[in-house]
C-alpha cells in the first residue's frame, strides 16, 4: 500500500537518491544535500508553525511504499512565490497596429518580463521514481495520488493557502536537450548553458535575471521560427502533467517561462476540482478486507498527521468506514475527520453502506 505524507528530516538519504533520477530542468527539486536539508527544514516548519501569509513557505510531500519503506515519489506546494525574490515570467502581450494609407493591419505578439504571480501558490516537484513507473505499480494511479494529495491538503486547510495557484511546465527541448527559445534570447544575455542558468534560478537566485535580462518587450516576430514555434509548448514528457492540471481546472495563464518558454498554468484555489468536490466526514471505524480496486482518495486532515491514501470509503449512518489497512496507513481513529473524493466521478460521495 502507498501513502502520501509530509516529508521528514530523516527522509534525506532516500530523497537524495531520488534526486539523482529527476528530470532535467526540474529546478524545484534540490540537487545538493545542503539544499535538500534546507528544503526539508522549511517543510517541517510549514506543517508545524502557525499561518504566516507574509512569507514564503514550502510543503513537501512524499509518496511512501509502506511495504518496503521506499520513497516512490514527491510533490510540493510553494506558498508565497515572488514575495522574497521575484518569480519572473514572460507575459504574452498582443498588439494591433493599423494604417489608413495604405490600409494595413499588423497583429504582433510581445513578451514582457513580469512578476505577475507574486504571493500565489506554486504546485511543484511532481515526480515518480522510475522504478515505480513500471506497469505492475499502476503508475497512472500513483501519479494521481501524489498529485491530488496537494489539493486535498489545500482543501483541508484553506486558511494556509492564497486564492491563486500556478504551475510551471517544462518547455520544449530537442533530443539533445537544446532549447530553441534559450538559444534565441537567453544565450545573448548570459554566458551560461541553458540548464546551468535554469538551475541557478531554480535554487532561488533570481537577482541575476533582474540584472541581465532585457527590460523592454521582445517582439516574437524577430525571433527565429524555431523559437517562435516553442513559445507555450510543453516538453513532450510533460504532456501527462498538463492533462492532470487541466482535469483539475487549470488553464494557460498567458505567461511562459523566461528560459525555455514553457507554459504557466493557473487556477483559483477554490475552483480546483479536488478542492471543490472533496468533502469531509467523521471516521466511524474500520472493516476487514476492502476493495483492491480503490474508488476514493482519503485524507487524514490533521495538519501534523496529514496523510493521503487510495482506498474505498463507505458511508454508514454513524459516519465513514475504511478498510483496516487504509485506517492504519492514514493513522486515523474513531472520531477523526477525513476528507475524501471519488476517483471515478471527481465527486466526494462515498458508497452507501449499512451500519458496520
Amino acid at each position: 500500500m502507498f501513502v502520501v505524507r509530509p516529508a521528514h528530516l530523516d527522509d534525506l538519504d532516500k530523497l537524495m537518491k531520488l534526486s539523482r533520477d529527476k528530470a532535467p530542468g526540474m529546478t524545484t527539486f534540490p540537487s545538493t544535500e545542503e539544499k535538500f536539508t534546507e528544503r526539508l527544514e522549511q517543510s517541517v516548519s510549514a506543517f508545524a508553525d502557525p499561518v504566516d501569509m507574509g512569507k514564503q513557505s514550502h510543503y513537501l510531500l512524499v509518496l511512501e511504499d509502506l511495504e518496503t519503506g521506499n520513497i516512490a515519489g514527491t510533490s510540493a506546494l510553494i506558498v508565497g512565490i515572488g514575495l522574497d525574490k521575484p518569480f519572473y515570467s514572460y507575459r504574452i502581450l498582443h498588439h494591433t497596429q493599423t494604417s489608413n494609407e495604405p490600409p494595413v493591419r499588423v497583429d504582433t505578439e510581445l513578451l514582457q518580463l513580469s512578476n505577475d504571480f507574486a504571493g500565489a501558490i506554486e504546485v511543484a516537484t511532481l515526480f515518480l521514481d522510475p522504478e515505480y513507473r513500471q506497469e505492475k505499480y499502476r503508475p497512472e494511479k500513483l501519479g494521481k495520488l501524489v498529485s491530488q494529495a496537494r489539493y486535498l491538503l489545500m482543501a483541508s486547510h484553506m486558511d494556509r493557502f492564497p486564492d491563486r495557484v500556478v504551475a510551471e511546465i517544462r518547455g520544449w527541448v530537442d533530443d539533445k536537450s537544446n532549447s530553441p527559445f534559450w538559444d534565441a534570447i537567453g544565450r545573448h544575455f548570459f554566458d551560461l548553458d541553458f540548464y546551468e542558468a535554469d538551475d541557478i534560478n531554480g535554487q532561488g537566485n533570481s537577482q541575476f535575471i533582474s540584472d541581465l535580462m532585457p527590460k523592454f518587450p521582445i517582439y516574437t516576430a524577430i525571433l527565429p521560427e524555431a523559437a517562435q514555434a516553442v513559445v507555450g509548448r510543453p516538453h513532450d514528457g510533460a504532456v501527462p502533467a498538463v492533462k492532470l492540471l487541466e482535469r483539475e481546472g487549470f488553464h494557460f495563464s498567458g505567461a511562459v517561462d523566461i528560459f525555455d518558454a514553457g507554459p504557466l498554468f493557473e487556477a483559483r484555489t477554490d475552483m480546483i476540482t479536488t478542492v471543490r468536490n472533496s468533502v469531509e466526514g467523521t471516521f466511524a471505524g474500520s472493516v476487514e478486507g476492502g476493495h483492491s480496486d480503490h474508488t476514493h482518495l482519503a485524507a487524514n486532515v490533521d495538519i501534523k498527521s496529514f496523510r493521503v491514501a487510495a482506498t474505498s470509503v463507505v458511508e454508514g449512518s454513524s459516519g465513514l468506514w475504511l478498510p483496516e489497512s487504509a485506517a492504519r496507513a492514514l493513522q486515523v481513529s474513531e472520531g477523526s475527520t477525513i476528507r475524501y473524493i471519488s476517483l471515478g466521478t471527481g465527486r466526494g460521495s462515498a458508497a452507501k453502506g449499512g451500519e458496520q
